[in-house]
């Protein structure tokens, strides 16, 4: 293949979302951009380079041995690239112009516009890319290099290159229909209802389904669900109990009224939430977005939280 053109960034960049997705419609829609583009901008890439690096008629898309190779080359190019514009935005905060968050489910409703509200003060020429999701596909993204910045709740695992800022701790408890427990024995109450699982599709409901199990909790479930709103909305109707974390029931306030909350009646479980960005590329601005959050944290999730079930005191905490 003849060496015509330039190597670009946008092309580098390109090409690795490629790479990752093993997709060119994947990579598109990763980047923002349409699939012609995504084509076109990998042709210029093989003609600068002078080598085929992907197989494009392949389904799913691979590495050829030289895109193999470009590819280790392209993510150092990438991560210098990063961390140049990040010293510049240090140097002057102000010239940052782009900022990826990606934040869990849990506070896109309060804490999130809060935070991005108070960094667009400083941020006058910023635009902020949002993403809301489940904590491992914030981590795929964040080690994609989709995202900027994540804040999610831990997955049992540090990551190798990345810096982490604890928090917020919270444990898991019991979510049962108002009045549905009595004084005495909880295990054995919540044992006669049928279990509303969170969903083991995610690493949370791993996390829970793991910790019945090393309790011989053998429990039998006929719902296993994803969706905070849904499984609440089934226990305030009488349906069963849940294992849920305060977050996620705070995000179904509506259903408050009528389930009651109580600690787990077994050995306790909780999690820790963190800010994770990749290390050494954006300077201070994680420390300082983690320093930002905690007051946010403070006052829209522990206070209320212990104000209206006292027994959070100390295990719903700040980091």
């Amino acid at each position: 293949m003849a060496t015509t053109g330039k190597i670009t960034l946008w092309g580098v960049e390109v090409f690795v979302a490629t790479a990752e997705e093993a997709s060119i419609s994947g990579a598109a829609r990763r980047l923002g951009s349409s699939a012609a583009t995504v084509s076109q901008q990998l042709t210029n890439l093989e003609g600068a380079i002078g080598a085929t690096l992907l197989n494009r008629s392949e389904r799913p898309v691979t590495l050829t041995p030289a895109g193999e190779m470009f590819l280790r080359r392209a993510n150092t190019i990438l991560n210098e690239a990063d961390q140049a514009k990040a010293e510049l935005a240090m140097a002057d905060f102000s010239r940052l112009t782009r900022f990826r968050l990606g934040m869990i489910e849990d506070f896109d409703a309060d804490v999130t516009p809060g935070l991005l509200t108070a960094m667009s003060d400083d941020l006058k020429n910023c635009q902020f890319l949002l993403e809301t999701g489940a904590s491992h596909r914030l981590f795929d993204l964040l080690d994609s290099r989709a995202l900027d910045v994540i804040v999610a709740g831990d997955m049992g695992q540090a990551s190798a290159g990345m810096e982490v800022h604890p928090l917020l701790e919270e444990p898991f408890v019991v979510a049962v229909p108002k009045g549905a427990i009595e004084d005495g024995d909880v295990a054995k109450q919540i044992r006669r209802m049928q279990l509303i699982q969170y969903t083991t599709r995610h690493h949370m409901g791993r996390v829970i389904a793991a910790h019945l199990a090393r309790q011989n909790l053998r429990i039998t479930h006929k719902f296993e669900l994803d969706s905070y709103h849904a499984i609440m909305a089934m226990v305030a109707a009488g349906s069963g109990w849940t294992i849920m974390t305060p977050l996620g029931c705070l995000r179904a306030q509506r259903f408050s009224e009528d389930v009651d909350l109580l600690p787990l009646p077994f050995a306790p479980l909780s999690r820790t939430i963190s800010l994770t960005a990749r290390q050494d590329i954006l300077g201070d601005m994680p420390t300082t977005i983690a320093t930002r959050l905690k007051p946010l944290l403070s006052d829209m999730i522990v206070q209320p939280a212990v104000k209206n079930y006292p027994w959070l005191q100390d295990q719903l905490r700040l980091l």
